[in-house]
């Protein structure tokens, strides 16, 4: 499918008309940064009732067999107007993705269904208290025992944990070499109602409930539950990566709010200002970014250096957005509730923009090599 295809623009009128009658019935209203924050089971499966949740799933398991860019056109426009898909947000994006390409049938067949159909919501494990983004020292151990494996260790800032049924978890399976950080890893899918997993919360400024402490004390994994080879888990985070860094999540966060800034210039509530042509050039071009990456994984391309490109200049952008409106509402009396809360998350959650999926100082190192290696 190649982007200037005319069913991507059919599709991304049906997603944008069903979305504005789901406002006006009250389903929703918008949100800042709602594919993190915004939690609603049953929206996400009025989603897949209608076939945009596991669109890039193979009909086998319970998907539909889309392209990526199909998905990429139903993700922008939800992003876009700020709906509540976080519950199945990671799900979708980034478990069903690894499952197909390292998972066993067994593992696809367990999960996918649950996934497209939204009733199966999804964490990731990757970072620690003392690791952060330097994903190659993480300390959580796994140890073979019979029939399976004994895990240790805690993870930090896991997304839904608290609501999820299941996390991808990276541990170390053999000692750490110091000439070869990245060897000896192994990813395994953690069922988080397992004995010997404790979900602990951890609150934002704002007192909200999205992050958590993942405690794993001696939790048993059985052997089918391995992701992938034992000691091949750092290609394979690298490569989930590539999915959780590249979409427009990464740029569209705060969208809702600079649309709602627009409005009020386009009415004449607020004097046009230079800043928001910037804002919108910029955008731009990190839309047609993550539509490449999208056309790149869709033929199986390595895209590893796009997605952390498009991450760091991404989240730059959208804190920038809040920044921007931040600046001009200052020393404006027109305001409303509506454009108040969306302010207001903004500015709580731009803490967290250039953090999430690497760290920018992290991503300038990566895409620095990569340069180098083209």
């Amino acid at each position: 499918m190649h982007i200037d295809d005319p069913i991507l623009e059919d599709l991304r009128h049906e997603v944008r008309d069903f979305l504005t009658e789901s406002i006006a019935r009250g389903q929703f209203a918008p949100a800042v940064d709602a594919w993190l924050t915004g939690w609603d089971a049953g929206f996400s499966r009025l989603l897949a009732e209608r076939g945009w949740i596991g669109m890039t799933i193979p009909a086998a398991y319970g998907g539909h067999g889309r392209s990526f860019l199909e998905r990429f056109v139903v993700t922008e426009e939800l992003l876009a107007i700020g709906a509540p898909v976080a519950a199945h947000w990671v799900a979708d994006r980034q478990a069903a993705p690894s499952l197909l390409a390292f998972g066993t049938e067994s593992q696809r067949h367990k999960f996918l269904p649950g996934i497209a159909t939204g009733d199966i919501s999804w964490a990731i494990g990757m970072s620690e208290p003392e690791s952060g983004s330097d994903l190659a020292s993480v300390r959580t151990r796994a140890v073979q025992v019979e029939g399976g494996w004994r895990i240790s260790g805690t993870k930090l800032w896991t997304s839904g944990a608290h609501h999820a049924t299941a996390l991808f978890a990276l541990a170390r399976t053999s000692a750490l070499d110091p000439d070869r950080r990245h060897a000896g890893l192994s990813q395994f899918i953690v069922l988080l109602d397992s004995p010997g997993v404790e979900v602990q919360p951890i609150l934002t400024m704002a007192g909200d409930h999205h992050f958590n402490e993942v405690l794993l004390d001696d939790v048993f994994i059985p052997d089918d539950m391995v992701l992938g080879t034992i000691g091949d888990g750092w290609r394979q985070v690298t490569s989930e990566l590539g999915f959780e860094r590249s979409g427009p999540e990464r740029f569209m966060s705060t969208f809702p709010l600079l649309a709602a800034a627009c409005d009020q210039i386009a009415s004449d509530a607020v004097p046009p200002d230079s800043s928001f042509g910037q804002m919108m050039g910029r955008l731009f071009g990190l839309h047609h970014m993550s539509q490449q990456v999208a056309v790149q994984l869709s033929g199986g391309l390595n895209a590893d250096l796009d997605a952390s490109i498009v991450k760091h200049v991404g989240t730059r952008t959208e804190g920038d957005i809040v920044e921007v409106v931040d600046s001009v509402w200052t020393s404006q009396a027109t305001t409303s509730p509506a454009f108040d809360s969306l302010l207001t998350s903004g500015l709580m959650q731009r803490p967290g923009f250039t953090l999430r999926g690497g760290t920018s100082e992290v991503l300038r190192g990566v895409i620095s090599r990569g340069l180098g290696m083209r």
